[in-house]
């Protein structure tokens, strides 16, 4: 996931919204019984954490050069 670290804010949160739409559409395949990997859930849970575990540490960074 080094690609995150390369990535702006702006291009991060779009992946973030795009990853949360993927995990919902999943959740409503699953409940009706289309999606045949279940593994893939728990992958975006991840990818989605990955995202905001870097813009978290981004705002952190930024913080602590102001003080």
């Amino acid at each position: 996931m080094a690609d995150i670290k390369k990535k702006s804010n702006i291009d991060l949160k779009k992946e973030l919204l795009e990853k949360r739409e993927d995990l919902r559409a999943f959740r409503f395949g699953v409940a009706g019984s289309k999606v045949r990997n279940i593994k893939a859930g728990k992958n975006l849970r991840k990818n989605i954490s990955r995202v905001l575990t870097e813009l978290r540490a981004r705002e952190i960074e930024v913080k602590e050069k102001q003080v």
